[in-house]
């Protein structure tokens, strides 16, 4: 069975459009379900990732009262207001270093 150039084009072009109405209804879904009052929230997975750090690291700085976390149903979540606190409080201020003098 052979198809034409066209028709195949045309149904790439449907399917390319199911596609993006499948992506904009799950992310929809994910904006409701990780949302409280308004404010997304981040599991750990999510956490891990974004700031690059190992499993042990995220529950030492929770352990330390560091980062701010919620239990749901027995998992735990982050708001994205407090990650964002978090990263904030963890900048060290920077120091002015003295410039080494050549002999010229």
């Amino acid at each position: 069975m052979n198809i034409d150039r066209l028709e195949f084009i045309a149904w790439m072009e449907r399917i390319m459009d199911r596609f993006d109405l499948i992506s904009e209804s799950v992310r929809e879904m994910k904006k409701t379900n990780n949302a409280i009052d308004g404010e997304e929230l981040l599991d750990n997975q999510d956490l891990l990732q974004m700031l690059k750090i190992s499993n042990r690291s995220l529950q030492r700085y929770r352990s330390d009262g560091k980062l701010l976390y919620y239990t749901i149903s027995g998992k735990l979540y982050y708001k994205l207001s407090d990650v964002h606190q978090f990263i904030r409080d963890s900048f060290n201020t920077p120091t002015k270093r003295k410039r080494k003098l050549k002999a010229e």
